[in-house]
């Protein structure tokens, strides 16, 4: 029986520079523009997660434009209700996702509709049937509703509209798909009506999805583990790491060690592991939902930056601020901006400033500040723009 190969040393200023080719994040421009961009950007990264908090635009439009300079939300709307390039869906979060990765999600879907949904047990059958009535005639949104009787929460997210539960119900089975957002505003339509689809594509298998979340983390984080690629996954774990080891077997690919990541198992194909320079003059004012942040522990290791996510912490705990955002200049994160947008006054609001890393040496921070302060005219432009 042969060994397995010794992993490779890996600094963690490479496993900057090999995440942030797979982010996108290496270059101004890397899809192009437009609503094409948008779809080629989601194809990219796998999925781009949504959110309803807006004290800035709201993190699917911010993590689009971070990679699209000219990224307007009208190429989003477009993806996803004209070309259809895109659709909505759980992955570890509520995320657009690949139009063409549908069949991954299917099983899920199936699994729903046979078993029910934890979140919509109360839904009753004359919930379902109303809904379905109104969705076969045509789109709809929870607006078009009015005649509920409105019932008690079962836990704080939970709409009091029953009308509303089906229609999220409707959509974890399946059956229904959101075709257009306005806002968080959603609109609802029959799955096969949408894509114009007689049927349903035919599901993926266990094994076809367990490659199928292997490779879209090695597409969009390069270096990867167990915890990144099944992130809040943990059911998956086993499976993936049975085919890690047939890849690694076959030389597709190799062990790597990352600088202070102690016992994590860390794995990447051989071409990726080559340097790739970063501008140190590129700025992204990133959102505290992006693919580079999201997995704080996996941002800690190779940024050393420990994001703090404080919208739920009492302003008096906060230490960077209620919506603070990550600053990366070039392959290192120096700051956090809190940010607000005050719509009515169309200004973007500096709540607090703080330096982190090498943005806290005193060497160069003039420079630097005018970099940032370059951007932030650029994402003000953004957030005020339509």
């Amino acid at each position: 029986m042969s060994r397995a190969p010794k992993p490779l040393s890996l600094p963690t200023t490479l496993a900057r520079q090999i995440w942030l080719r797979a982010q996108r994040l290496d270059t101004r421009e890397p899809f192009g523009k437009g609503a094409q961009a948008v779809t080629e950007a989601v194809d990219h990264l796998g999925y781009v997660q949504i959110d309803t908090i807006n004290v800035i635009e709201r993190c699917h439009h911010h993590i689009l434009f971070s990679r699209i300079p000219s990224y307007r939300r009208a190429d989003l709307r477009h993806a996803q209700s004209v070309d259809k390039s895109v659709f909505e869906y759980w992955t570890h979060a509520l995320s657009y996702v690949p139009s063409g990765d549908f069949r991954f999600f299917l099983p899920a879907m199936r699994e729903h509709k046979r078993e029910g949904h934890r979140w919509y047990a109360s839904v009753t059958p004359a919930d379902t049937r109303k809904v379905m009535r109104l969705l076969r005639a045509g789109p709809l949104t929870i607006r078009d509703i009015e005649d509920d009787v409105l019932s008690e929460k079962e836990h704080l997210w939970q709409s009091r509209k029953p009308s509303k539960r089906a229609l999220q119900l409707a959509f974890y089975t399946g059956v229904a798909t959101i075709s257009a957002r306005q806002g968080m505003l959603k609109t609802y339509d029959l799955m096969v009506r949408h894509f114009g689809w007689d049927k349903l594509p035919k599901p993926a298998s266990p094994r076809e999805i367990t490659a199928y979340l292997l490779d879209r983390a090695l597409r969009s984080q390069g270096v990867v583990s167990l915890d990144s690629i099944c992130h809040l996954d943990a059911p998956s774990k086993k499976a993936v790491a049975s085919l890690i080891a047939s890849r690694v077997r076959r030389g597709e690919l190799v062990p790597v060690a990352i600088e202070g990541a102690g016992k994590q198992e860390h794995w990447a194909q051989p071409a990726t592991l080559e340097p790739h320079e970063v501008s140190p003059d590129l700025v992204h004012i990133l959102s505290p939902f992006d693919p580079l942040i999201i997995q704080r522990k996996r941002t800690n290791l190779i940024f050393g930056y420990n994001h703090l996510f404080e919208a739920y912490v009492p302003k008096a705990k906060r230490k960077l601020g209620y919506f603070a955002l990550p600053v990366l200049v070039g392959d290192e994160i120096v700051a956090a901006l809190d940010l607000k947008t005050d719509r009515q006054a169309k200004k973007l609001l500096m709540q607090k400033w703080t330096w982190l890393g090498q943005g806290k040496k005193t060497a160069g921070r003039r420079e630097l500040k005018q970099k940032i302060e370059d951007e932030l005219d650029r994402f003000e432009r953004f957030q005020l723009a339509e």
